[in-house]
């Protein structure tokens, strides 16, 4: 574990300490255990500790939204866990969540209230444009990515599910890099694959599989 990591406190140590943080991040499956997405989630925090933003963790009180159970068609697991997370969130009077995973986003803002679950539901790159905005985050002007094509995936539950566009790609132009838009994008993204509880399914007949074909589109 390094500085950054370790330095985190999660809401039950705050919450010990009297504490009630401004948003709690929403780390997710992904964020917690794939290797590459745990970068992502380094990063943030490192971000988020720069603009000197309270903000706390769930830890191990932290459970899957039960977004995939629910996409393969699984409603009861679904409701089973997403009952448990509400518990443990409206144990702690959380208000307010930010997330870099789009499924949990998704859960947690539009299906998590039906179940007693209603917060304040940001995607980090929402919160990340905002605190730039209010000039709590600050770009260098030297940035590594000045002048580099950067082209955005847009994920389904953030783009078409949520309509939401305009904040990552904000995020990109303020890098001063590029931003080159793929054959497919904003309303008419391609799916990359994995959602929907795809990603845990065998592949299906047909010519190409799809994240094949939205890889060869952003190498285009």
């Amino acid at each position: 574990m390094d500085n950054t990591t370790s330095s985190v406190q999660t809401m039950a140590e705050m919450t010990q300490n009297g504490v009630l943080p401004e948003v709690l991040f929403w780390v997710g499956c992904a964020g917690s255990f794939d290797d590459r997405s745990k970068k992502i989630t380094k990063a943030f925090v490192q971000l988020l500790q720069r603009a000197n933003v309270s903000f706390a963790v769930l830890g191990p009180e932290e459970s899957c939204t039960g977004d995939p159970a629910k996409r393969a068609g699984n409603e009861f697991l679904f409701q089973m866990q997403a009952s448990t997370n509400i518990k443990v969130l409206n144990g702690y009077q959380v208000k307010k969540i930010v997330t870099a995973c789009p499924h949990c986003f998704n859960t947690l803002k539009n299906e998590y209230p039906q179940l007693g679950g209603q917060y304040e539901v940001l995607h980090h790159t929402q919160f990340l444009h905002k605190l730039i905005e209010e000039g709590r985050l600050r770009i260098d002007s030297k940035t590594e990515y000045r002048g580099k094509k950067i082209t955005f995936h847009d994920p389904c539950y953030l783009g078409r599910a949520n309509r939401e566009y305009e904040a990552p790609r904000a995020l990109i132009k303020k890098l001063s890099a590029e931003l080159v838009e793929m054959k497919s994008c904003k309303d008419k993204g391609l799916c990359c694959g994995a959602g929907g509880a795809q990603m845990f399914k065998d592949t299906e007949k047909g010519d190409k599989e799809i994240n094949i074909e939205r890889t060869e589109q952003a190498l285009d």
